[in-house]
């Protein structure tokens, strides 16, 4: 199929951005190019509430660098859409005329209720949690949904961002330990007002930039093992530390931090403490990253138009591990089949008692099964090096970075030893418990994928079955739709895997 491009020029009180994405029913929704500029349109507001010449002139100047782009890359497809500052100015109208007749582009002046919702929407359909207050801070506004099993409940958005905060606290650019405290309680009395937030007792999502900004600054100080910061978690405490930390450096201070961008460093103060006035209000202990936003909702609720089944927010990984699968040459039958039959050897192993039925091992199980040894694209000898580095190391929606780890562990199965040695970084991460299962799961795996070694899913079904006389002997019975010559070889090399963690000899019967 075809890719197809789409962008979205998102018009914002701190930054213009221009975001190129690709999207088609094979590989799913990738970012091909994020192009950003800090306009700060929110300080050319006057105080009669009109954007100035300066800062229409700025707008006007991006717009036609951005036209120029979209030419050059052959979109057709994109949105440009503006937020607090242009909806607050009293001449957006004239605004939005000039530079449609000027640069050709149409921009859309989203609503309160419109730019709410879209950042619920992008969080809904990329991360697994199931209820949570989401927050998005904009240079001139501040919108909050609250959510519950992925359905939006309620939504507002508050006349307040990180410059308009500036502006109206700080003094200079190096904010002040009174200035703090200030917005702090400020910021706190304007969502105690908002009566449905107080104590829901639910994690706090994070979508902007500077959320992103908290993310880089905690994981740099925990020399933390994982690359990326979406879905990335942190306690409540953790932010206290990193609000300390903040409150005593000076703006060049901050500017200094690898972790945090430049034009971050005067508003990064103003944030930090309306995020901690939220989750305090809230009384919420997690704080959690969405990379994804205002943006990725549009396009994400434009694509669901043309392709309703393309995201599925009630099991966001389900969508996405075919995606996955599918870009490192597995076919969505071939990964269903895996799927299904390691579940049946599951499921037959419990009847027999040599294992506890548990729902959660099925489903940790399946995820698996999906983009299990999908390293094998780039090398089959080194397939589970592969796997365990593509799936560790890259942002997979629907799933946290515990269990990214973990499905990266699961998928990259090959002998109790590469497991430990992946393991190691992240030991503490993981009970002795779930280790052991792990590694049940991953043995499992490893056999049935040795069984479909032709990869023409031909195996139809497994019965296990114990003699009495010979306990110590599984007999597995397994059903074919042809002729299994590499199965047997495969299934006969690696049950030696299986047959330690079972405690038992392994004899294949092909049927």
């Amino acid at each position: 199929m075809t890719k197809r491009k789409r962008a979205v020029i998102d018009i914002g009180s701190n930054t213009i951005r221009l975001v190129i994405y690709q999207y088609s029913k094979i590989s799913g929704l990738k970012e091909l190019m994020n192009i950003k500029s800090v306009a700060r349109l929110r300080n050319d507001i006057t105080e009669e509430g009109y954007l100035n010449e300066q800062g229409i002139q700025k707008l006007l100047n991006l717009l036609h660098s951005f036209k120029e782009m979209l030419i050059d890359y052959g979109i057709e497809h994109y949105r440009a859409v503006a937020t607090a500052s242009l909806r607050q100015s009293k001449n957006n109208q004239e605004i939005i005329k000039k530079m449609y007749e000027e640069t050709g582009i149409q921009i859309e002046l989203l609503s309160e209720q419109d730019e709410a919702y879209y950042g619920y929407f992008a969080v809904a359909n990329t991360i697994s949690t199931p209820s949570a207050v989401t927050i998005d801070i904009g240079g001139g506004s501040t919108e909050i949904t609250y959510y519950e099993q992925k359905e939006l409940k309620h939504a507002i958005s508050l006349p307040f961002g990180s410059v308009s905060l500036k502006r109206q606290f700080m003094q200079s650019d190096t904010m002040t330990k009174r200035e703090h405290d200030e917005v702090y309680h400020f910021a706190k009395q304007q969502f105690k007002e908002v009566t449905w937030l107080n104590d829901l007792k639910v994690p706090v999502v994070g979508i902007s930039g500077s959320a992103r900004s908290m993310a880089k600054m905690d994981q740099s100080r925990k020399n933390y093992p994982l690359t990326g910061v979406h879905q990335y978690r942190m306690s409540l405490a953790d932010f206290n530390e990193i609000n300390d930390e903040i409150s005593s450096l000076t703006y060049n201070e901050l500017k200094k931090m690898d972790e945090l961008s430049a034009d971050r460093a005067d508003i990064i103060g103003p944030v930090a403490e309306v995020f901690r006035a939220l989750m305090h209000v809230v009384d919420s202990q997690k704080f959690q990253l969405s990379r994804k936003g205002l943006r990725e909702g549009i396009v994400i609720s434009d694509i669901l138009k043309e392709y309703p089944l393309a995201f599925d927010r009630t099991d966001v990984f389900r969508s996405n591990a075919r995606y996955l699968a599918s870009e490192f040459g597995k076919s969505e039958n071939q990964i269903l089949h895996h799927a299904r039959i390691a579940e049946l050897m599951y499921r037959e192993l419990c009847r027999h008692e040599l294992w506890d039925y548990s729902e959660e091992e099925i489903y940790i199980l399946n995820q698996g099964a999906k983009v299990y040894m999908i390293g094998e694209y780039l090398e089959q000898d080194a397939a589970s090096q592969h796997t365990f580095y593509l799936l560790s190391n890259r942002s997979i929606n629907g799933l946290n970075h515990k269990e990214r780890v973990r499905l990266a562990l699961l998928a990259s199965y090959k002998n109790k030893d590469s497991f430990y040695t992946y393991l190691k970084p992240f030991e503490d991460w993981f009970t002795k418990e779930e280790v052991q299962m792990l590694i049940r799961l991953g043995a499992l795996l490893k056999l049935i994928y040795a069984l479909d070694a032709s990869k023409r899913s031909i195996v139809t079904d497994i019965v296990i079955e114990i003699n009495e006389e010979t306990p110590e002997v599984l007999d597995l019975e397994i059903q074919t739709r042809g002729y299994p010559l590499a199965e047997k070889y495969q299934g006969n090399k690696q049950k030696k895997h299986f047959e330690r963690i079972v405690k038992k000899d392994v004899v294949l019967h092909f049927v």
